[in-house]
């Protein structure tokens, strides 16, 4: 009778054991995947958008580091303009594009840096005012 009895308990808690072992795996599955795969999708989705996305006159970034604009656009295949000669033009997949900039977004980035440089220059003129008025009360 005592076999049958101890023989009970240890199936009963190897199956609770079993039982917590996959509670636990689902809890590893699911915390990976809130670490590794969700982020990885969505920087797929912001990536397809951007290439979705692509004109012709955009400046693009290649993945192989080199900047461009973008001349012509047939299916996958986007046609690039490289440097100042005009004659170097090459296709390549658009999936070699690894940043793309809007003609617009060109523009405004190159007056905001002007205006931070303004706000800086004006700051430091300040800032040396400042300074002059305390040395000038000082030595009185």
């Amino acid at each position: 009778m005592n076999l049958i009895l101890l023989e009970e308990e240890a199936t009963t808690s190897t199956g609770m054991s079993g039982f917590a072992m996959i509670i636990w795996l689902i809890v590893i599955f699911v915390i990976l995947y809130l670490i590794m795969i969700r982020p990885q999708r969505k920087e797929q989705k912001k990536k397809e958008a951007m290439l979705s996305e692509v004109a012709v006159g955009d400046t693009v970034l290649t993945i192989a580091g080199f900047y461009g604009t973008v001349i012509d656009i047939v299916d996958d295949t986007v046609i690039v303009e490289f440097g100042n000669n005009r004659n170097c033009r090459i296709p390549m997949q658009k999936s070699a594009i690894s940043q793309v900039e809007k003609p617009e977004e060109a523009t405004a980035a190159v007056e905001k840096k002007e205006e931070k440089k303004e706000e800086k220059k004006d700051d430091k003129k300040d800032a040396n005012k400042e300074k002059s008025i305390s040395v000038g009360q000082k030595k009185k």
